[in-house]
């Protein structure tokens, strides 16, 4: 039978991958890369140059798959994006139909992770609902851009006993949510965070993270917004595409710090 695999490639650095990711990349006869057009060239470049680096058997095959735009016209974000993805199911089937034969491996090589804000899982599962293929998968996690923005900019996502909500920009515009103490927010093309700039936060953003390109910017949201936006702006118009994530949380965020700071007097009383 036939084997996907769905690897997590990390979020940007090719030295990001896992070791269970480079196995799984041992395993592969066919990876199929969606080309998701010259201004995302670099992106199909990284997958390429990940299977340079890390497969030594050299017999695997590439094969690019022109990835669907989504329909614009189609003002519904969920229809959109549902049916956007059809879309890509039905390519991916057919792809997977032709150049995969039955007893051979492929996979996607997913940026980020396959489980957080990415499509291809359900996709896949699409596919299988429809009866048409017969096939086997497997999910590789790897590295987010949550997990690289808190190593880059050395900090905690969590302070002690608070939660935590990963959301959108398109959420975050909304306002912040009342149920946890920190927010990360990814896929905000609109800047929301614009809109909280009367309440007193703390912002940790990071952009390209892990690549030549990485840019990260930290402080006061209110003082530092207007930087952030320019160099998104400006990052964009130049790459032609920007991946970026952030934190925002109360000010108040080391004030337990202190508490692990131990004093000669401290040592002294033990």
């Amino acid at each position: 039978m036939r084997k996907l695999f769905l690897i997590g490639i990390g979020a940007g650095n090719p030295e990001y991958i896992t070791v269970q990711a480079i196995k799984a990349l041992n395993l592969v006869d066919v990876f199929f890369l969606p080309d998701k057009g010259e201004a995302r060239q670099q992106l199909l470049n990284l997958r390429k140059e990940i299977c340079e680096r890390y497969i030594e058997n050299t017999s695997y095959r590439i094969v690019e798959i022109d990835d669907p735009v989504r329909d614009t016209t189609i003002s519904d974000y969920a229809t959109r994006v549902v049916l956007w993805h059809r879309e890509r199911a039905l390519i991916y089937e057919e792809m997977i139909q032709q150049e995969l034969a039955e007893d051979e491996c492929g996979a996607f090589l997913v940026w980020g992770d396959p489980s957080l804000y990415d499509s291809t899982i359900r996709i896949i599962e699409g596919i299988k609902a429809r009866g048409r293929l017969s096939f086997e998968f497997e999910v590789i996690p790897g590295i987010t851009s949550i997990q690289a923005l808190a190593a880059r900019h050395r900090i905690t996502l969590n302070g002690i006993g608070e939660s935590i909500v990963i959301t959108t920009g398109r959420q975050l515009s909304a306002g912040l949510s009342g149920e946890a103490e920190r927010t990360i927010v990814m896929l905000d093309g609109q800047c929301s965070f614009n809109n909280l700039l009367e309440e007193d936060l703390d912002i940790f953003w990071g952009a390209y993270l892990g690549m030549e390109e990485e840019v990260l910017v930290s402080g006061k949201l209110r003082e530092v917004a207007e930087t952030i936006e320019t160099i998104r702006h400006e990052k964009r118009q130049k790459n032609g595409w920007i991946m970026d994530a952030y934190l925002l949380c109360k000010p108040n965020r080391n004030r337990s710090i202190q508490e692990f700071v131990v004093t000669d007097t401290d040592s002294a009383t033990r």
